[in-house]
């Protein structure tokens, strides 16, 4: 008789215990959208995060430009003038060595002993090292740097919660780090992009392309150490805060490990379209940059033009060529 008392105290309990979450996953409301979310600019970004969502690293290339400078780019990185969108990213220009590393035939072995020998059993050190990175991080960014008021105070927040993440996250634990190394390695040998000259060779689209598995890879390795993108981007929510003719300015908020981001983001409107205005800027100096460094056109040929607005590269049909994925 007391062990069916028990027995029925436990089922009680455990009842209880499932009622408790069911109703506070009833209970748990969605947040609301921001102001002017349904507006074109708010629409525009998130858009444009979908496609890092979907990991497709073309679609968001071709989402943040207007399509003759997409064509005018992809002609500029045929010929060695530029890595844009790639050049966007934090160390771009270790990219290729990065990959390269990966994809060694024995990449495996010799990272495995890397990690043994310097991050294996070394959890206390990687806590501090993340700590102290995340105050140097901050300390740059808020006195160094070409970065607008809102861009410094959107990379503060993100370094905050990147070292809280990194001091938490199991970064020295061995299983995890097999299991990652094998995913990289893997993903990086099927991108076959291990130089520069296979980038170029490969081609903007088809770069973009074949690193598109690799970003998605990335992404799960972080996923494992508890740092889902594939999250933030599915709880932002972007709001016009104002507009201005052909300029606005977008709020967005997204949750990062466990930090809310705030921030707001400039926008530009071009043939009919809007753009992240930092980025229309940087490939407009990308652009000139290499219309500076191509050969004069040869007598005879139509001269090459263009400005951040109506850029061309050789004739309609490359452009429209160059264009296609």
């Amino acid at each position: 008789m007391p062990r069916r008392s028990s027995r029925s105290r436990s089922r009680l309990i455990l009842l209880s215990l499932c009622a408790v979450a069911v109703l506070a996953a009833g209970c748990r409301r969605t947040p609301e959208p921001l102001p002017g979310a349904a507006t074109e600019p708010a629409a525009a970004v998130r858009q444009l995060v979908q496609h890092l969502h979907d990991n497709d690293l073309a679609g968001y290339a071709r989402a943040a430009v207007p399509p003759a400078q997409y064509a005018e780019l992809e002609a500029a990185w045929a010929q060695g003038h530029s890595r844009w969108p790639l050049d966007q990213l934090p160390l771009h220009d270790k990219l290729p060595a990065l990959l390269a590393t990966l994809s060694a035939a024995d990449a495996e072995t010799r990272l495995q002993r890397a990690f043994k020998a310097q991050i294996a059993g070394q959890a206390a050190g990687v806590r501090q090292a993340a700590h102290s990175l995340g105050l140097f991080g901050e300390q740059y960014i808020s006195h160094q740097g070409d970065y607008s008021d809102d861009e410094r105070a959107h990379y503060v927040q993100l370094v905050k919660a990147l070292s809280a993440w990194a001091q938490a996250a199991p970064l020295s634990d061995p299983k995890l780090a097999r299991s990652t190394i094998a995913t990289l390695t893997t993903a990086a040998r099927a991108t076959g992009l291990d130089s520069d000259a296979a980038l170029q060779a490969a081609g903007m689209t088809g770069s973009l392309q074949r690193l598109s598995p690799f970003a998605a890879a990335s992404k799960q390795v972080l996923a494992s150490y508890g740092l889902s993108l594939d999250d933030s981007v599915a709880q932002m929510r972007t709001g016009l805060a104002s507009q201005d003719g052909d300029h606005a300015v977008v709020h967005v908020q997204y949750p990062l490990a466990g930090h809310d981001i705030d921030l707001q983001v400039a926008l530009q409107r071009r043939e009919g379209h809007w753009y992240l205005a930092r980025t229309l800027a940087e490939v407009d100096a990308v652009l000139a940059a290499a219309r500076a460094a191509a050969p004069p056109p040869v007598e005879g040929e139509a001269p090459r033009s263009g400005s951040g607005n109506d850029a061309t590269t050789g004739t309609g049909d490359s452009l429209a060529a160059a264009a296609k994925p």
